[in-house]
């Protein structure tokens, strides 16, 4: 009997152990305990029996090593070998890449020689090309003068028509009539070569027509300019022409004015730096000759040539210093005004007035080219100077300008954007060196030399006693101060373009409003948005906004009194400054309001809650102590702050602090809760609504405050008093206690705490407390359930 249950424990031993090795270590805990169910000594036999079992695996796996351990010493050894080897190939690479480097060295020398060898045969070619061209094609020879022309003209008329017809029967004559129409055309072909070489000195060597007038139109602008304000009427033509015509009354100035200006520095014309006679008498001798059209075309033909290649883009345009179109124009129309008036019908009105229309039209497109490219302001000024001095000058010559003077707004876009980007640059170095502190004074002295930059004034700091501070941070009066310059740099576009002090005024107010809508404000909401900007300084750029506004009404009043118009007026466009600073510092609330809460989560992040912990500690956790304490001396530096910010960021903060406990309490992975840990959370609780109900920013009425934590209060109320009976009976009543719990709240944590429940009940199954408590949590769980599924099918 005892043999058959030996041989029963031994085969059931053995079922276990095959049982163990092929399952999951997880499902050994039921096979183990089966051991111990059997007889009592079973357990020691099966140990034994275990033991022997691991002894044969041991045998095998040694068995099993000693059968590879050949193969792996014989793995190592190849694998040395094979190292030696790598390493000799190794150098070999080396050493036939050095080789190979040395010879390619010698090669690109070689490469290098032949290159520069062949650039300086072509060089040399070149030059001998250019100086067979340098050789003279002909002698040159003298050239008649215009008397010796005429009289040989008129030797020749009077040849042909009075004396040969005379002595035509010898032959002499007639070869003198076959000579004359030849020696015609040697005369025509000689005063025509005349007209080329003017035609190519005015193209090269006369840019000091265009200087002169351009510089005389200067003189005649700051000239009027001076008496302006004795004056009414507006100016018409200029004093002093270069085509030497007297000049009209203007501005109610009489020639003797132009007198007394002559007698102090002589005005030269255009005869005295160009000589016109080639063009004289190659007229004058086609006219003779029958063939004055001929003439006509070629010139008109050339000239407009000559425009064509006046208005051809330069490639050393890369200034407005350096860009010759303006002046060369100018010369060149200033040349067939002459022109038009010297000589009867060698150019027309027509004909200057197309070649103006073309040349306008490049010009424009090459100067609005050139001012797009121009990012500094004081370059985008002096395109707009020689644009204005330009258009005075052709005005003053008859040309219509209006085209040029409608330029001039485009270039001031152009000229206010490259002001807008260069004051950001400036209103950004002013904000990174600010301290965001308010300004020390410590004497008379320095407050006069604030308050003279910026419009100050308040009746409780001057009673003050030195040293004091004022309110603004440093970065206030100097903005002021550079929104005036940028108003002055501004204003230095308007000059000289003819416009009414309404337009002027109307110009900068629209500029200024652009620097405060568009640069300033974006340098203020770039400044809030850095993460180096604290809570501190973010306050201090609210009171710095809220003075700058206020300053605004100032900066109207110095725009009105450089243009001297009246506010009044119904077309004053007004600034924006105020909506632009009301935008900055609701940007800053609203940051002051997302750092609040991040700090707050910082603290939060801190919480290191025992939720198992069978009693609480008997006070508050240290995080939130420490948060209270932040927040309470954070509060302390909102006094300088309006009142309603202040108080909205205080109810932000509670608010956010108790959405971030609430959902500390409900998260998803914390999966047990004991009673404990809720009274310890409870604990916190009221060191919260202790907070709140100290008014840490004045102005609250009531409980508002603590209206933030009314939701956790009924909550932990709740599960601290296990009142379900009471909040099941008055769910969904208007005077309910727990008016504030959601049933998916209360099921969520009740869950919670239904698991440490259940932990707690494998240890104490027998206690009938605990399967009292149990039962009712299931009781209430099934409750909850059916209100929330009765929540979600009624919506």
């Amino acid at each position: 009997m005892a043999e058959s249950e030996s041989l029963e424990t031994i085969t059931e031993h053995e079922r276990i152990l095959q049982e163990i090795e092929s399952t999951d270590t997880a499902c050994v805990g039921p096979t183990l305990r089966s051991v111990y169910d059997d007889q009592p000594n079973a357990h020691k036999r099966f140990m034994e029996k275990l033991d022997a079992r691991i002894r044969n695996h041991d045998r095998e796996i040694e068995k099993m090593c000693n059968f590879h351990h050949q193969g792996f010493v014989d793995a190592i050894t190849e694998l040395l070998k094979v190292r030696a080897d790598a390493e000799k190939l190794m150098g070999q690479v080396s050493d036939t890449n050095r080789r190979l480097q040395d010879a390619g060295r010698e090669v690109t020398a070689q490469t290098e020689e032949v290159i520069r060898c062949r650039i300086q045969q072509r060089n040399m070619a070149t030059t001998v090309e250019k100086l067979q061209l340098c050789i003279p094609g002909e002698t040159p020879h003298l050239r008649k003068n215009l008397t010796i022309y005429y009289s040989a003209l008129k030797t020749m008329e009077q040849l042909q028509n009075i004396y040969i017809p005379r002595v035509s029967q010898y032959r002499f004559c007639q070869i003198m009539a076959e000579t004359l129409p030849k020696l015609r055309e040697e005369i025509k072909e000689i005063s025509m070569s005349d007209l080329k070489d003017f035609l190519e000195s005015i193209r090269k060597h006369s840019d000091k027509i265009g200087e002169t007038a351009m510089r005389q139109a200067q003189q005649h602008r700051t000239f009027n300019s001076a008496v302006q304000k004795q004056v009414t009427l507006s100016c018409a033509k200029p004093l002093y022409g270069l085509n030497g015509r007297t000049p009209l009354q203007h501005n109610g100035l009489s020639t003797e004015a132009a007198d007394e200006e002559e007698m102090d520095e002589k005005v030269l014309t255009v005869q005295d730096l160009v000589d016109f006679s080639p063009v004289y008498r190659c007229l004058h001798i086609y006219t003779v000759l029958g063939d004055r059209e001929t003439f006509e075309n070629y010139y008109r033909k050339q000239r407009k040539k000559q425009a064509r290649l006046v208005l051809q883009p330069q490639s050393n345009m890369v200034s407005i210093r350096l860009m010759p179109t303006p002046i060369m124009l100018c010369r060149f129309f200033v040349v067939e005004d002459h022109i038009l008036h010297a000589t009867q019908g060698l150019v027309t009105r027509a004909f200057t007035d197309e070649l103006w229309n073309m040349a306008l039209s490049k010009i424009i497109a090459v100067l609005r080219t050139h001012s797009s490219y121009c990012n500094d302001p004081d370059l985008v000024l002096e395109l707009k100077n020689l644009i204005v001095i330009f258009a005075d000058t052709l005005q003053g010559y008859g040309f219509p300008v209006n085209r040029l003077f409608d330029l001039l707004f485009e270039v001031r876009d152009q000229y206010n954007e490259t002001l807008l980007k260069k004051w950001a640059l400036v209103f950004r170095d002013i904000f990174e060196q600010d301290n965001y502190s308010p300004i020390p004074v410590e004497n008379e002295e320095e407050y006069k030399a604030v308050i003279s930059r910026f419009p100050f004034h308040d009746a409780e700091i001057e009673k003050q006693q030195f040293p004091k501070k004022l309110p603004m941070s440093q970065s206030v009066p100097q903005i002021y101060s550079q929104v005036k310059e940028f108003i002055y740099a501004s204003l230095k576009f308007s000059e000289s373009l003819h416009r009414s002090s309404t337009e002027i005024d109307d110009m900068l107010r629209k500029s200024t409003n652009l620097l405060l809508t568009r640069t300033l404000s974006s340098c203020l909401q770039n400044l809030i948005k850095k993460p180096h900007i604290g809570l501190t300084e973010l306050v201090q750029i609210i009171i710095n906004t809220t003075h700058l506004e206020h300053a605004c009404k100032y900066l109207e009043d110095f725009i009105t009194n450089i243009t001297n118009v009246s506010p009044e007026t119904v077309h004053t466009t007004r600034l924006y400054g105020l909506s632009t600073f009301k935008d900055a510092r609701h940007a800053a609330e609203g940051e002051i309001y997302t750092k609040l809460n991040q700090k707050i989560d910082e603290f939060i992040q801190l919480a290191d809650y025992e939720w198992g912990m069978a009693e609480s500690d008997g006070r508050a956790s240290g995080y939130l102590i420490d948060l209270i304490n932040f927040l309470r001396s954070t509060f302390q530096v909102f006094t300088h702050l309006p009142g309603k910010v202040a108080q909205t960021a205080c109810m932000s903060a509670c608010k956010h602090l108790a959405t971030s406990l609430m959902q500390m309490l409900l998260d998803t992975e914390l999966k047990q809760i004991s009673m404990g840990a809720i009274q310890q959370f409870n604990l916190d609780v009221i060191q919260c609504e202790l907070f709140a109900s100290s008014e840490p920013v004045p102005g609250f009425q009531g409980d508002t405050l603590q209206l933030a934590f009314i939701d956790l209060r009924q909550l932990l109320d709740l599960f601290m008093v296990w009142d379900w009976s009471t909040y099941l009976a008055d769910y969904g009543q208007p005077t309910s206690k727990y008016l504030r719990v959601n049933p998916s709240t209360a099921l969520a944590l009740l869950e919670k705490m239904k698991d440490t429940s259940k932990k707690n009940i494998i240890f104490s199954q027998f206690r009938k407390n605990d399967r009292d408590k149990q039962k009712l949590i299931e009781t209430v769980v099934k409750q909850l359930r059916s209100l929330v599924n009765g929540m979600s099918q009624h919506s």
